[in-house]
């Protein structure tokens, strides 16, 4: 589905949205040093998706959905283009926070065990990596 156009440019949200992704990476941070490292994931994907609605919004356009390589892939051609200049392996780093959206919360899509079992610092740390790469990039983008 492609991305519906703003109709109403009073109503640009993008400043809000970005401030959530920040908020969603500081959550990140206090999860991880807490030792919730499943939800520090989810918090860096929640940042990510996030920034890159800000984007959408402050383009003139509004996304729908929780994928970000879809997100993504819908930005206008320069946008994107500026973005993926800005961040190097934006695709990859993507892939990486897309595969956190749904095993970081519902036991039943792991072969056993609770999300919390599952994910340590490691994957916290490489997440946040990410997704602060992405809120920085967009913040630089949206100054």
């Amino acid at each position: 589905m492609a991305p519906a156009k703003c109709e109403n440019k009073t109503m640009n949200r993008s400043a809000d949205w970005l401030h959530q992704a920040i908020a969603d990476l500081q959550l990140a941070r206090i999860s991880a040093d807490a030792g919730h490292h499943e939800w520090a994931c989810f918090a860096c994907h929640q940042a990510a998706e996030k920034a890159l609605k800000a984007l959408h919004l402050a383009s003139g356009q509004q996304v729908w959905g929780h994928g970000l390589g879809r997100s993504f892939r819908d930005l206008p051609a320069e946008k994107a283009v500026a973005l993926a200049g800005a961040i190097s392996d934006l695709e990859d780093r993507l892939r990486i926070l897309d595969a956190l959206y749904i095993p970081t919360r519902y036991p039943d899509s792991l072969p056993d065990g609770a999300p919390t079992d599952h994910f340590g610092r490691l994957q916290s740390e490489d997440a946040y990596c990410h997704a602060r790469a992405l809120v920085d990039a967009i913040s630089s983008a949206l100054a």
